[in-house]
């Protein structure tokens, strides 16, 4: 398989390999051009075995940041790139998740997806670890590229900024909002991702309608309805979008069969 999930049964874990991997191809992925590149750009040094960085994807829902995984996957899996996918949850896990592949010859990026912490959550420790903070060197043959909607992984407060404020037992609250950055930056590579303006979403909506079959008047006409639905929403995601265009499409088809009978 070219992609895996992290499974537990009990306190053990195992991957499993994902059967059906998503068809995302980069070309599918419209108006995030700057986005794609560089992490297209880091991703070729990876698999060239150059030096390359940790990823963090932060920015608005649905604008394409776990797409982007799924699409690099389908680019550069021919040649040996793998994607494992982590529940935040697992997370303590991943010291024995690069323990199984460390060695083996092909690339593997840990895919975190819409990564955050609450406050007193634990667990951000072990992906610390891994990204940077252990004695042991990171296995030259895996990376980690996490999604968030938020910049800052770990929630922080004003009263943390207060350095003599007493915030709760903690003597230095100073610290502790350095910690919680140091997780953030240990991520050498931050792209961020911007609300799409109309223009923008209509262009997402044809490429979806064309890539179901729709002609070019058909794709015009669906505009209006398009802008509808994205203000019903309350949202111009790519996401949006692309559910917008499979509704359109399937019930202009099965107008159009039934109309045929």
């Amino acid at each position: 398989s070219i992609a895996f999930r992290w499974r537990k049964h009990g306190h053990s874990g195992f991957l499993q390999a994902v059967q059906r991997p998503s068809p995302m191809r980069l070309d599918d992925l419209q108006d995030i051009d700057d986005q794609k590149s560089r992490i297209d750009a880091n991703t070729r040094q990876f698999i060239k075995k150059q030096p390359a960085n940790n990823v963090l994807l932060t920015g608005t829902r649905g604008s394409g940041k776990s797409s982007l995984i799924k699409a690099l996957l389908n680019e550069y899996s021919p040649k040996g790139l793998r994607v494992i996918e982590v529940e935040k949850g697992d997370l303590v896990d991943l010291p024995d998740i690069v323990d199984l592949v460390e060695g083996r010859p092909e690339r593997f990026i840990i895919y975190c997806d819409d990564l955050s912490f609450d406050a007193g959550d634990a667990t951000y420790k072990a992906l610390k670890v891994v990204l940077d903070g252990s004695i042991t060197s990171p296995p030259e043959n895996v990376l980690i590229y996490a999604t968030s909607n938020r910049r800052h992984l770990m929630p922080e407060y004003f009263e943390e900024n207060l350095e003599n404020k007493r915030v709760g037992e903690e003597i230095h609250p100073g610290e502790a909002v350095e910690e919680k950055i140091s997780l953030s930056e240990r991520f050498g590579v931050w792209i961020s991702f911007y609300p799409f303006d109309q223009d923008a979403y209509l262009n997402i909506v044809a490429h979806w309608l064309k890539s179901f079959g729709c002609e070019a008047p058909e794709i015009a006409r669906a505009e209006r309805d398009a802008l509808n639905w994205a203000l019903m929403r309350g949202s111009r995601s790519g996401r949006v979008a692309w559910q917008f265009a499979k509704d359109w499409a399937g019930a202009h088809k099965s107008k159009s069969s039934s109309g045929t009978k």
